[in-house]
């Protein structure tokens, strides 16, 4: 297509799309001029019959249809309805009855609009719809329903009134402007009828902007013709002179526009004919020299910077894989271990110390499982980050006084990291180090939208007190990292030749706890929860414990970590959970009232195939859904991943009980609890264990406890040892209480007796006094 026939095509275009615009406006505009002129009219007559309000208080059917019929009059009116001031239906009249066959509810109608107010609506399935001239073109089979309320001074509660009474009420209303509404008009519009009464208007206007713009279009045509055929002509002599074909004078005939470029064209040939010959020549012979030479320079300069960038990009890319981690771009391994051996080295001929920090991640295996692992290589790199920054810090004091330490970071792989210091002077440097570390560890994460607390465990080997070789180096500052691990007072580890004994003992309790469940070494001890109004047992919780041959009864704190630790904590949990559901289903066939059991579940335990094992368990030993409760941890709240809310809610449908552990002990947002199906929350012991002693402690419970009620969640309250404690949670609605002031946890025989009525009536009936 030319360049005439395509502005042709645009401009007429342009042209089309300008009518069909301009006839759409004025079809919506003559539309909703249409619809107002109805229902103006409509409402105009509405107001006009005082006769109306009569014949609506006392409900005359006929004197209603005739007044009806008057509104079918209008051809867009498709029914007429009148209705009480309820809504019931008193008369009606349609031109075709299956105009009001199925009619949406009058509630759905009117909404939540005041009751004198003039509605128009278009309800589709019981849902508004638009009432404009776009829906009309959309679906004009479906009425657009005007309701107007009948106004009027009498009272509805009034019977027997005649109709004198009713007209001296009215009057006396109108002069006084206190008006009730008695009634409603509801009328059907057909948006049919209003479109076709709108049709000639839009006819004309687009028959008219049609003939504009063919006449526009034959105009365009006639006047682009002439011009490209001169444009034509001088682009094929242009062509002509620039290749050297043409050397006659041009002739063009037009406007004096074509002419000046006509004469710019001769004037170009004559100066051509005369240079053409003489440069010719020359120049193709030097261009050629030129080119030959500058390609052989070109080339050869390429293929030495190629060769030179090649080498140097394969020595750094070779240095990067061997001496530097991936992931964080930390020293790996292989480059610490070179660099601590040269350290000693030196630091053995200048007779001074050196300390080797070794820092593991407490818990990040859970991170993975739980966030996965693209979150774990976030925090990976997070920590990374913020010890070179500490370091950073660290090193610029250092240049400015010798005396304080040297450090260097790097990455062993996995959590573990390490951090090298020398030309320290006391361990107290260290240990000011080490804190500084701690400190910047633990301050919040957000990854992937999850706000996460990394805890640190850090132990502490130095040389050549504790060792001269790297390997034994290395190995007294991962006993002394473990020894912080399982310590509950400290977070960093000095390492003490009493530590291998340690690490000795805890290799064996690891070979002793995967052997747990197969020698039958597990027990569940069962702690009442205690309704404190009734005095009756709510629920029980069961709690692990360990009952090894040679170390007696273990409690869980010993080894719960441990068992996360070397990844056994599914098998754990899954002996808990059909233990406590057997020992239920005994109870229940002993006829022992036990609403349900808690057992708690760790983050390492909820994945994907938890909610299917929850169900075999239930239906193997055919126990109801309801007796079973689920305690799960912040670290499960926090996850908000939709495969989390619909596992949750999997288990919420089948009748299973879901409560929050040891809720606030995190750093996890609380606006899970609006997310999640729940149905209670447990208060932590350690907020519980002063709470009638401090004003924080305190406010912070009362906090708990409204907020829980605000979201109509239940409230256990965890750790309650003395009736000073029981007395405040009670003042402040906390009700059902857990602890060692009615029960220590106790094996399931010892439990059944508890579970007679009445049995912590007295206790808790003395403890309100």
């Amino acid at each position: 297509m030319t360049t005439a026939g395509k502005i042709n095509v645009l401009f007429v275009s342009l042209a089309l799309i300008l009518g069909c615009v301009s006839t759409g406006f004025t079809a919506y505009r003559e539309y909703q001029h249409e619809l107002d002129r109805v229902t103006s009219s409509s409402l105009a007559r509405v107001q006009s019959k005082p006769r109306l309000q009569i014949s609506v208080y006392n409900k005359n059917t006929e004197e209603l249809k005739a007044t009806l019929k008057e509104f079918l009059q209008t051809p867009a009116i498709a029914f007429a309805l009148a209705r009480g001031g309820q809504g019931e239906l008193l008369a009606r009249e349609a031109k075709t009855p299956a105009s009001t066959q199925k009619l949406p509810s009058f509630r759905s109608l009117r909404g939540k609009s005041s009751d004198t107010e003039s509605i128009l609506i278009a309800p589709q399935q019981d849902d508004p719809m638009d009432t404009g001239f776009w829906a009309a073109l959309g679906n004009s089979e479906s009425l657009i329903h005007y309701t107007i309320p009948v106004s009027s001074s009498i009272n509805p509660t009034h019977k027997g009134l005649s109709e004198f009474d009713i007209s001296r009420a009215i009057a006396k209303g109108e002069r006084k402007g206190s008006v009730v509404v008695i009634g409603y008009v509801h009328l059907g519009i057909s948006p049919a009828a209003l479109l076709h009464s709108i049709r000639p208007v839009v006819t004309n206007v687009f028959l008219t902007n049609l003939c504009l713009i063919v006449l526009l279009g034959i105009l365009l045509m006639l006047v682009t013709h002439q011009l490209s055929v001169a444009l034509a002509k001088l682009t094929r002599l242009a062509h002509e002179v620039s290749s050297g074909k043409c050397e006659e004078p041009i002739i063009v005939g037009g406007g004096s526009e074509f002419k000046e470029i006509s004469n710019l064209l001769n004037s170009t040939i004559g100066k051509s004919k005369h240079q053409k010959s003489e440069a010719l020549l020359s120049k193709e012979i030097l261009n050629l020299k030129i080119d030959e030479r500058a390609s052989q320079l070109s080339k050869r300069d390429e293929q030495l910077n190629s060769a030179t960038r090649e080498i140097d990009k394969t020595k750094g890319e070779l240095r990067q894989l061997a001496y530097y981690d991936s992931l964080t771009s930390l020293p790996n391994r292989r480059l610490f271990t070179e660099q601590l051996a040269m350290l000693l080295r030196l630091n053995e001929r200048n007779k001074t110390n050196l300390a080797l920090v070794f820092i593991n991640l407490d818990n990040f295996k859970r991170i993975n499982e739980s966030l996965g692992h693209l979150a774990g290589d976030a925090v990976l790199r997070e920590v990374a980050a913020r010890l070179a920054l500490c370091l950073r810090g660290s090193d610029s004091v250092a240049v400015q006084n010798e005396s304080k330490p040297n450090i260097d970071v790097s990455r062993l792989g996995g959590d573990e990291f390490t951090v090298v210091l020398n030309q320290f002077t006391s361990t107290e440097d260290i240990s000011a180090v080490v804190q500084r570390l701690f400190d910047i560890l633990v301050e919040p994460m957000n990854i992937e939208g999850t706000e996460l607390v990394i805890a640190p465990n850090i132990g502490i080997a130095i040389a050549p007190n504790h060792a001269d070789q790297v390997q034994g180096l290395f190995t007294a500052a991962s006993a002394a990292m473990h020894h912080a691990k399982m310590s509950i007072d400290t977070h960093f580890s000095f390492y003490t030749p009493e530590m291998d004994t340690a690490g000795a003992e805890r290799i064996k309790l690891e070979a002793d706890l995967r052997k747990a469940i197969e020698l039958g070494q597990l027990v569940l001890h069962y702690q009442p929860q205690i309704d404190t109004v009734s005095g009756s047992v709510t629920s029980a919780e069961a709690l692990l414990r360990w009952q090894h041959p040679t170390l007696g009864l273990v409690p869980p704190q010993k080894f719960i970590a441990l068992a996360e630790e070397i990844g056994i904590m599914w098998e754990l949990g899954d002996w808990v959970l059909t233990e406590a559901c057997r020992q239920m289903k005994t109870f229940r066939d002993e006829s022992l009232k036990l609403p349900k059991v808690a057992i708690n579940v760790s983050a390492m335990q909820f994945n994907s195939g938890f909610t299917r094992r929850v169900k075999e368990v239930l239906a193997k030993i055919d126990l109801p859904p309801g007796m079973l409760e689920l305690g799960l941890t912040e670290t499960i709240m926090s996850d908000r991943k939709e495969s989390t809310v619909a596992a949750l809610q999997e288990l919420k449908d089948i009748g299973i009980y879901l409560s929050v552990d040891d809720f606030g002990n995190s750093y996890s947002p609380m606006s899970y609890l609006s997310q999640y199906p729940l149905d209670e929350v447990k208060i932590d012991r350690s907020f519980v264990a002063n709470c009638d002693k401090g004003e924080g402690e305190g406010k912070l419970v009362a906090a708990i406890v409204s907020m829980a009620e605000s979201l109509d969640l239940k409230i256990v309250a965890e750790g309650v040892e003395t009736e000073e404690q029981f007395r405040f949670l009670r003042s402040k609605g906390a009700s059902v209480m857990q602890g060692y002031l009615f029960s220590k946890p106790v094996e399931a025989e010892l439990l059944k007796s508890m579970l007679t009525p009445w049995y912590f009536a007295e206790q808790v009936q003395r403890i309100s006094v």
